[in-house]
């Protein structure tokens, strides 16, 4: 399958045959690990995601600072990056996901902070939300398990104002040899029994692992975005690779 195709298709679960079929898997895995996500993230991360996540605040600091700005973290699972956008911007933001146990936890952890972030349930392929109402949308780890990357795309597209800012902080592949092969091994062989052991969803950590071998290159995405109507669509990565930074904004 070549890649454009991949991008044009979106995750595929193991025994999803349709996108319908492929949402369902995802959502119903997401809440099966809800209970261990924020442990496991942070754990198989060795902590880096807690750098990946600042590294994103700080990108898209100048529209968190914007005077009346709407913000939106889509696929916002238990919250964190939500809470970091939430302390730069100094006032709430909007969270969104499909998976109500992740908003169960999310809520948890706005109480403990007495945050004034809300949280909605809702399909990132279809946003209850007008047309060109947001200024910002962010992503972490969620876009890939999207049933359609190109329809996420252009639902993020149709949210954003003019000059609006889409960041997409994902998985990816490191582009050297070496690494790529380390990588490989402990996304193959420690990843998924840890992630399995702690979580009790075996299932789940051996999805995870695999939908990002499957998943666009950076340039691959890069290109996508540009395609899906994007007027500039940059990347940077971070820690060897293993993640990638997409920048997009939205043309006039």
């Amino acid at each position: 399958m070549s890649r454009a195709k991949q991008t044009e298709s979106g995750t595929k679960p193991p025994g999803a045959r349709t996108e319908a079929e492929a949402s369902r898997w995802v959502q119903s895995m997401f809440g099966r690990v809800a209970h261990r996500y924020d442990l496991l993230n942070h754990l198989l991360s060795f902590n880096v995601d807690r750098y990946w996540r600042r590294r994103t605040v700080r990108r898209v600091r100048d529209v968190l600072r914007r005077p009346g700005a709407r913000v939106m973290d889509m696929c916002c699972g238990t919250g964190d990056l939500l809470v970091a956008l939430e302390h730069e911007r100094g006032g709430p933001v909007w969270g969104s996901d499909f998976c109500h146990p992740m908003l169960v936890m999310a809520r948890r952890k706005f109480a403990e902070r007495r945050s004034a972030s809300t949280v909605f349930e809702a399909d990132a392929l279809q946003l209850p939300l007008p047309d060109r109402s947001i200024d910002l949308i962010t992503v972490a780890f969620g876009f890939r398990n999207f049933a359609n990357y190109r329809d996420g795309l252009r639902e993020m597209l149709r949210v954003l104002r003019p000059g609006g800012v889409a960041a997409i902080l994902e998985f990816s592949q490191p582009p050297n040899r070496l690494f790529a092969a380390l990588y490989d091994f402990y996304s193959k062989r420690v990843l998924p029994r840890v992630g399995g052991f702690i979580s009790g969803a075996g299932d789940a950590y051996r999805y995870l692992p695999e939908s990002v071998r499957r998943f666009p290159g950076a340039d691959e995405l890069a290109d996508e975005m540009r395609r899906a109507g994007f007027g500039e669509a940059t990347f940077e990565r971070m820690t060897g690779g293993i993640v990638a930074l997409h920048i997009g904004v939205a043309g006039g």
